[in-house]
């Protein structure tokens, strides 16, 4: 999704994966943070798991997005929930971010795997910055059933790009990372993610029916939402998966 299209979908939106507030504290929880731990989220978007999470446990991290529109919020909302000095966020290209070596308690990147050209590509990127110990954080979509093929045409997701849950499993184990925890989307929480853009882009686009991007945002209005109904919401779940080095 091209970049302007994503920041208009996701305007009303505090959280940038099918993940409510309560998924995002229990994976914290998991997580068992403590005070000054530091975090490298990847991707970071608004910004709210580590906002949240600095305010709730302590924590500090950085946060690296491309997106100007969303680390605004980002800011935003560090200064809303009390924590900016606790997260900073950089805007960068996150799949050229260089980290400190092993400088990291946790390493995430939640829902964008894109940046490192899939899950194994990605995962590489993130190593280098944890601890010895130190935990990785993926975000990842998985088929829950083997779709038809149709589907891979209707939804522009090759047929490699994700694979089941076993596959996924086999994914993390390739790099030499144990998958130990995991914390899944379910139907309800995707459909507030997807259903609640619907809304925004139709207001936006009867708000700025002259605008030059209409024609795309409406566009990508009838085909997401007619792909999610057909395909998506059927055969493809999506999950946090909590990794640590073998």
């Amino acid at each position: 999704m091209t970049l302007y299209l994503h920041e208009i979908a996701e305007t009303n939106h505090r959280i940038l994966n099918p993940f409510t507030e309560d998924k995002l504290m229990l994976l914290g929880e998991i997580c068992h943070l403590k005070p000054g731990m530091r975090q490298l989220d990847l991707a970071c978007g608004k910004g709210e798991m580590l906002c949240q999470w600095a305010r709730h446990w302590g924590i500090h991290g950085i946060g690296v997005d491309i997106s100007k529109v969303f680390l605004m919020a980002a800011h935003q909302r560090a200064e809303e929930l009390g924590v900016v000095d606790q997260v900073t966020f950089m805007a960068s290209d996150a799949s050229q971010y260089v980290a400190e070596a092993r400088s990291f308690d946790i390493v995430s990147c939640i829902g964008a795997t894109w940046i490192g050209n899939g899950l194994a590509g990605t995962l590489q990127l993130m190593l280098p910055g944890v601890k010895d110990g130190g935990l990785v954080l993926v975000g990842e979509p998985y088929w829950i059933d083997e779709p038809p093929d149709e589907a891979y045409e209707g939804t522009n997701i090759r047929k490699d790009d994700f694979t089941s849950l076993k596959g996924t499993l086999d994914r993390i184990e390739s790099v030499g990372l144990e998958l130990v925890e995991m914390v899944a989307a379910n139907t309800d929480t995707c459909d507030r993610y997807v259903a609640s853009q619907w809304w925004t882009l139709s207001e936006w686009l009867h708000s700025n029916p002259s605008d030059p991007r209409a024609f795309a945002v409406r566009e990508m209005l009838i085909r997401d939402r007619r792909n999610y109904l057909q395909y998506e919401r059927r055969y493809l779940g999506w999950g946090v998966f909590v990794l640590k080095a073998k």
